[in-house]
């Protein structure tokens, strides 16, 4: 008789690998429905743009039917109040001419109602769109949260099963601080390069409608601003790159990693002096406690960087003998601190979740264009053990 406690491998790979299939298969699906209505989208988008100019073309027709119109009017009423200066001939012209200009006027003011309700619908079938490709996508993420899951932690649940018990609390620290990383990568393109991709797409479209109407020299101007979207792009997604994971971190350690990403940032960001100070003997931690101090200093320079258009950064490392001190300072715009309490800045919240996994702590100070301070707390000791 077989024991309770033992475990059909095989059979749990294959309900594993078919429920990974089904899954992998119905987020595919998703994925062309989200692809599909955002191409969807940006056709209406671009269509909308034409329809506005045509409704301001309407107006502008109609304007000047009316004033036609009224001006042909009171020569009618005036040739037929002096017929006997006018001949029959004469008062049937002018009869005819307001009746034309009537009628166009008719015409013109009906072809514009006409467009006013095609933009309208187009305006309601964009809203429409966005919530679908906004759905779409949140299930697709959640999708992915899933998979990534099953895929990188439970592949090989039997033979995990077999060997030892998971440490259920560490486990899950460690999946939500992946997910985390996830999340705002996740946001990171589709803020970045995929509105930027978008942007330019949108343009492309327009330039040869540009050419038509207004030449070539507006043309190439506007071929001018396409590139240097494309050029922004492009820096983007090797930033973002760069970001996943900088291969030094492992063989040099987090000083010498910072000093190469801050001068990266420094050479892609004209006009953004940073200065960086290492106080004390560096040394070499765990890979987790590393990778954490460098997304700390990364997650403020990219706040600072982004938002609070800054002149100089000040990074600074402090090695203690338990601890560094960490400080990221600027010289920029501030921020309002309410906001964060609110959780409306996601950088901010991430470092705070980053921080109590090490059991570290954070002091902001902010003030509205005075700049802003950072400073970090991070302790080698963990739960009473030195992290090495």
């Amino acid at each position: 008789m077989q024991s309770k406690d033992n475990i059909d491998i095989a059979a749990i790979d294959v309900v594993f690998n078919r429920m990974v299939e089904t899954i992998t298969s119905s987020k595919d699906d998703i994925f062309i429905i989200s692809e599909k209505s955002r191409q969807s989208f940006e056709e209406m988008q671009v269509e909308l743009v034409i329809v506005r100019e045509k409704i301001k073309e309407a107006i502008n027709k109609s304007d000047n039917l009316e004033r036609n119109t009224q001006a042909a009017k009171q020569r009618l009423v005036y040739v037929s109040k002096a017929f006997d200066k006018y001949s029959d001939t004469q008062i049937r012209e002018a009869y005819d001419t307001a009746q034309v200009l009537q009628i166009d006027l008719a015409i013109s003011q009906s072809e514009e109602r006409q467009l006013r309700d095609k933009r309208d619908d187009l305006e309601r079938r964009l809203r429409s769109l966005s919530d679908t490709i906004e759905r779409a996508d949140h299930i697709v993420n959640q999708v992915n949260v899933v998979l990534n899951y099953l895929v990188s932690d439970l592949k090989n649940v039997g033979q995990a099963l077999e060997k030892a018990k998971l440490k259920q609390d560490f486990s899950m620290r460690i999946i939500a601080a992946q997910e985390d990383e996830r999340k705002r990568l996740s946001r990171e393109i589709h803020d970045g390069p995929a509105q930027m991709m978008a942007h330019v797409l949108m343009r492309s479209d327009l330039i040869e409608r540009v050419y038509r109407e207004k030449g070539i020299d507006q043309a190439l101007k506007e071929l001018r601003d396409l590139k240097s979207n494309v050029r922004n792009a492009l820096s983007e997604v090797r930033r973002i790159i760069y970001d996943l994971r900088p291969m030094a971190l492992d063989d040099l350690g987090v000083v010498p990693t910072l000093k190469k990403y801050l001068s990266t940032v420094e050479e892609y960001n004209s006009g953004v002096t940073i200065h960086f100070q290492s106080i004390g003997a560096d040394r070499r931690l765990s890979p987790d406690i590393e990778v954490s101090l460098f997304r700390l200093v990364q997650e403020g320079v990219n706040n600072a960087v982004k938002h609070a258009m800054p002149q100089e950064i000040w990074v600074k490392l402090e090695w203690r003998t338990d601890k560094v001190n960490i400080v990221v300072k600027d010289n920029g715009t501030g921020f309002d601190k309410n906001k964060v309490a609110k959780g409306q800045s996601f950088g901010i919240i991430g470092m705070q979740e980053r921080l109590e996994l090490l059991q570290g702590t954070m002091k902001v100070s902010t003030e509205l264009h005075k700049g802003s301070t950072f400073l970090f707390q991070v302790p080698y000791k963990v739960d009473g053990e030195i992290v090495e």
